[in-house]
């Protein structure tokens, strides 16, 4: 199965990291997309932009386009990973070791018309 695993934090406070900091969380990275790679769970996956880049689109009943991101919490989606695991638990594990506080394990749906 693929699941997507959803990296969330603040962006305000990444912002204020000094450039080291910053750099140790992105060597972090690295790493843990190479442990995915070695385990042939790596399909893919990128850091975003910050949310206040973001385009909202509404298609329910009048179609609406808002600048910034759906919804305003303490924490933005920040990037993602785009794995392959044989079920949640095994996706759960990879997710643990992703360098980040807050990371959200959502399975892909497989739809083969698509």
């Amino acid at each position: 199965m693929q699941y997507a695993l959803l990296i969330y934090g603040d962006e305000k406070a990444w912002e204020a990291r000094d450039e080291q900091d910053r750099k140790a969380t992105m060597e972090a990275h690295a790493k843990y997309a190479g442990l995915l790679q070695s385990r042939g769970a790596m399909l893919g996956g990128k850091e975003l932009t910050n949310s206040s880049t973001a385009t909202t689109v509404r298609n329910s009943g009048d179609v609406g386009v808002t600048d910034g991101p759906y919804a305003e919490t303490a924490e933005q989606l920040g990037g993602f990973y785009l794995i392959e695991a044989p079920d949640l638990d095994a996706a759960i594990e990879l997710a643990k070791q992703l360098p980040e506080p807050i990371v959200e394990v959502r399975p892909i749906v497989d739809n083969p018309e698509m």
